[in-house]
C-alpha cells in the first residue's frame, strides 16, 4: 500500500505536470491514517524525489531556465520554513479546511484550462516545445538566456516566497502556481515553464520536508523510503506514456478525481 501511494504522486507529476502533492497529502490522511502535517511533510519529501528525476531527465535538453529556477528555488527556501512554522502552530482541523479549499481551486483551474485551452493541456514536464523571445517583466535574448532586469528578478523572488510559504504549509509542491508564474512573467513556452517548474519543485519541495524534519516532525524513515522510492518509479512511468494518452481528458479526470479525494479526505 505505501510504495503504491508514492507511484500514484510521480504518476500524476509525470502525466500532469503539477499536482503530484495534492494527490499524496489526501491519500496519506485516508489510507494511512496519518495527521495532516506528518502526510504534508511526507508528501514533500515524496515529490521532492520525483522532480528531482525529472530534473535530471531534462538537464541535458536546453529547456531549464537555471537562472529563473534558482530566483524562484531561492525564495521558496526562504519562505518554506515559514509555512512549515505556521503549519505546526494552526489548529488541525484549519489546516485540513485550507489545504482542501486549495485542492479545489486546482482541480477547477485545471478543468477549466482543459475546456477552454485544450492545446495548453497537451504539454507536460515530459514533452518538448517552443517558446517566444518577449515577456512584459522578463525578458529573454535571442539566444534564450534570461536577461538580468531589476523587475523581473523581484517578480520571480515574490513569486518564490508565495509558493514557498503554501509549499511549508499545506505540503504542496507548487508546480500549478509555478508554470503560470513563469508563463505571466517572462512568455516562455509552456515546456520551457514545465522543465524549469521541475527544479523549483525539488528544491521548494526540499526545503520544506527539511524545515519539516528539522522542527521535530515525526518522521517513519521506512515509510518515507518507499514512498519516494515509489514516486520515482511513478514519475518514470509517467514521463514515459503522458504522449501516448488524450492530454485533455487526461487533465478532466484529474481534476474531477481530485475534487473526490478531498471531499472524501475532509469527511474521513
Amino acid at each position: 500500500m505505501t510504495p503504491a501511494i508514492g507511484v500514484v504522486i510521480g504518476l500524476v507529476l509525470g502525466l500532469t505536470g503539477a499536482g503530484g502533492s495534492v494527490f499524496a497529502v489526501p491519500l496519506l490522511i485516508i489510507l494511512l491514517q496519518l495527521p495532516m502535517q506528518q502526510a504534508s511533510g511526507i508528501a514533500l519529501a515524496a515529490v521532492a524525489a520525483s522532480a528531482l528525476y525529472g530534473s535530471l531527465r531534462n538537464r541535458g535538453s536546453h529547456r531549464i531556465l537555471w537562472v529563473p529556477a534558482l530566483v524562484l528555488g531561492a525564495g521558496g527556501v526562504i519562505s518554506a520554513p515559514v509555512g512549515q512554522w505556521l503549519a505546526q502552530r494552526l489548529p488541525e482541523t484549519a489546516l485540513l479546511i485550507g489545504f482542501n479549499l486549495l485542492a479545489l481551486i486546482i482541480a477547477a483551474r485545471m478543468y477549466i484550462s482543459a475546456v477552454r485551452s485544450p492545446e495548453d493541456a497537451k504539454v507536460t514536464r515530459a514533452n518538448p516545445g517552443d517558446y517566444t523571445l518577449e515577456g512584459p517583466l522578463c525578458r529573454l535574448s535571442p539566444t534564450g538566456q534570461l536577461q538580468l532586469r531589476p523587475r523581473c528578478m523581484a517578480g520571480l523572488a515574490l513569486g518564490g516566497l508565495l509558493v514557498g510559504l503554501l509549499s511549508g504549509l499545506f505540503g504542496v509542491g507548487g508546480g500549478f502556481l509555478i508554470v503560470p508564474l513563469l508563463l505571466f512573467l517572462s512568455r516562455i513556452g509552456m515546456a520551457q515553464a514545465v522543465a524549469t517548474s521541475l527544479v523549483i519543485i525539488a528544491v521548494i519541495s526540499g526545503a520544506g520536508f527539511v524545515s519539516y524534519w528539522q522542527m521535530g516532525g515525526a518522521l517513519d524513515v521506512n515509510m518515507l523510503g518507499q514512498i519516494a522510492a515509489g514516486g520515482i518509479a511513478g514519475m518514470m512511468l509517467g514521463q514515459w506514456i503522458s504522449g501516448k494518452i488524450n492530454h485533455v481528458l487526461k487533465q478532466k479526470v484529474f481534476a474531477v478525481s481530485l475534487v473526490a479525494i478531498s471531499i472524501v479526505s475532509l469527511f474521513s
